[in-house]
């Protein structure tokens, strides 16, 4: 512990618990990530699916709703996330009540991931082999069915591994918005690393984002692999 402190003195000032301790910081991190995926992912989800479905190939296809699937999931990708976060915040105050901090990143961090994911499910439902669509439709498949459990079925490994990188873009976007206050262990990186010359701190708040994408990915591989074999 002597060696740790002297190695890295100011990762050690920080201490585990208080509001700027390493335990705080990546607790903000974990929770950023978790909840803006559940909301993001939602709604990519159903963009994705709705791109999918309505596209002029799909069991529902239908240009008006297409186009506004569409253009929906084109401008929130071409806003940049630093700037989305100054653009909705006015849309986080209403419903957060704050703009500042980890509850109100959620916001932005969801609108910020749903396009990019929208766009990953599309590719991924794309790549179901229609003649499987077909087939379950000869055989009076529901519009559900064809849905969850030929879509959505057929489709589970390549979700999985597109549900992975962008997961690991959203660590990436936490971080983003920790530099900015959300808190995380972007937060520390700039504001207890960068700020105050304290470059230990900012490697191990790295090191520490960088963890958690391995952990993601490793996961990630692990079950796309596990679906593949499953789905043969």
């Amino acid at each position: 512990m002597d060696w740790i402190a002297h190695v890295l003195p100011n990762v050690v000032s920080l201490g585990w618990s208080g509001d700027d301790g390493w335990l705080t910081s990546i607790g903000q991190t974990l929770f950023m990530t978790f909840w803006s995926a559940i909301f993001g992912g939602i709604l990519g989800l159903i963009f994705g699916i709705g791109l999918v479905l309505t596209d002029e190939h799909g069991i529902k296809a239908n240009r008006v709703w297409f186009n506004i699937f569409d253009k929906i999931v084109s401008i929130f990708r071409a806003i940049p996330f630093i700037i989305l976060l100054a653009f909705i915040a006015p849309v986080t105050q209403e419903i957060v009540g704050t703009q500042i901090g980890t509850t109100a990143a959620l916001v932005p961090l969801s609108l910020g991931v749903f396009p990019f994911y929208a766009r990953q499910v599309q590719v991924a439902l794309s790549g179901v082999d229609h003649g499987k669509i077909e087939a379950a439709q000869s055989v009076g498949a529901s519009f559900w069915d064809l849905v969850f459990d030929v879509y959505l079925q057929e489709a589970r490994s390549e979700l999985v591994r597109v549900t992975t990188v962008t997961l690991i873009s959203l660590i990436g976007l936490t971080a983003m918005a920790g530099a900015i206050g959300a808190g995380g262990l972007g937060n520390t990186a700039i504001a207890y690393g960068y700020n105050r010359f304290s470059n230990d701190v900012t490697w191990i708040a790295t090191l520490l984002v960088l963890l958690f994408v391995l952990v993601v990915q490793l996961v990630g591989d692990f079950l796309a692999k596990k679906l593949d074999h499953q789905s043969r």
